[in-house]
């Protein structure tokens, strides 16, 4: 790996696991619905207006099946579970999606299941146990716990569709589309779940980072990654993403970093690269 790739991978992770930190103030003062809404939204803006819409009227209906199954439920989610949920333990939690991955083929492509992969998804729900135990180092709420994991596996089922579905499709419309596709969806959920009141500075901010910077440039830089290392190099950035959404908080957000909570992502962060290796 040549050093500016080094840097794009690092850079990329240090972005995603950001997003954690940006959901922890955006979504309390803007709601969930707002906030993914306008996560989503304003990266779709701003990507089509960098890239275009390629192959709208071929491929449209996956980038809706993908924008809806992999931004707009997820993105939803998270943002609910960011209300209880410290940045580090949302971003730890995220990092099982690679194994909801493996499972979602497994069942639905009938991939079979090496005995690597099952030790590390035996191991990543070793990590998940202990980050989300009684009395860990965060404050706890099962059921925000719960949607964030529901979260990872959107974007177990998401790849598995992209794979046996949707793999010929451009990867700049899909990143596009489905963004802009999974922006208008949301808006009638709105009224759902409005706002509590005038969001703060910090809250506006937040929202514009996670749309302009963890969405659209984050996209292009995962797409550069993909190019250059090809997708097994470029999912390399799902180990390091913990390690940044741990870091943002503790820093940022004062959140504590306990040995349990260092303890668990470890362990996740493992299970991940027994289930990504081939």
């Amino acid at each position: 790996m040549r050093p500016v790739d080094t840097a794009r991978l690092v850079s990329l992770a240090a972005i995603w696991g950001a997003s954690f930190l940006f959901m922890r103030i955006a979504a309390p003062s803007l709601g969930p619905v707002l906030t993914a809404e306008l996560r989503t939204l304003i990266a779709g803006l701003a990507l089509a207006a960098w890239l275009g819409i390629p192959q709208w009227r071929r491929w449209g209906r996956h980038y809706l099946v993908v924008g809806v199954v992999g931004s707009a439920i997820p993105f939803l989610l998270w943002a609910y579970a960011a209300l209880s949920l410290s940045a580090g333990l949302l971003s730890v939690l995220n990092a099982t999606a690679p194994m909801w991955g493996a499972l979602c083929t497994a069942v639905f492509l009938r991939e079979r299941l090496t005995a690597r992969r099952i030790f590390g998804l035996v191991i990543g729900i070793v990590g998940v146990a202990l980050v989300s135990r009684p009395g860990a180092d965060v404050s706890l709420h099962y059921p925000a716990i719960a949607a964030a994991l529901l979260a990872a596996l959107f974007y177990g089922l998401v790849a598995t569709y992209i794979k046996r579905w949707a793999s010929e499709a451009p990867a700049r419309g899909m990143a596009v589309g489905s963004q802009l596709a999974a922006g208008t969806m949301l808006v009638p959920l709105i009224a759902l779940w409005p706002p509590a009141g005038v969001p703060s500075a910090g809250a506006v901010a937040s929202i514009l980072a996670l749309g302009l910077v963890c969405g659209a440039v984050a996209f292009i830089l995962y797409f550069r990654l993909i190019a250059d290392l090809g997708a097994p190099g470029a999912l390399t950035v799902t180990f390091l993403i913990p390690v940044f959404g741990v870091l943002w908080g503790f820093l940022f957000l004062d959140e504590p970093l306990g040995l349990g909570m260092l303890a668990g992502a470890a362990l996740v962060v493992l299970g991940t690269v027994f289930v990504l290796r081939n």
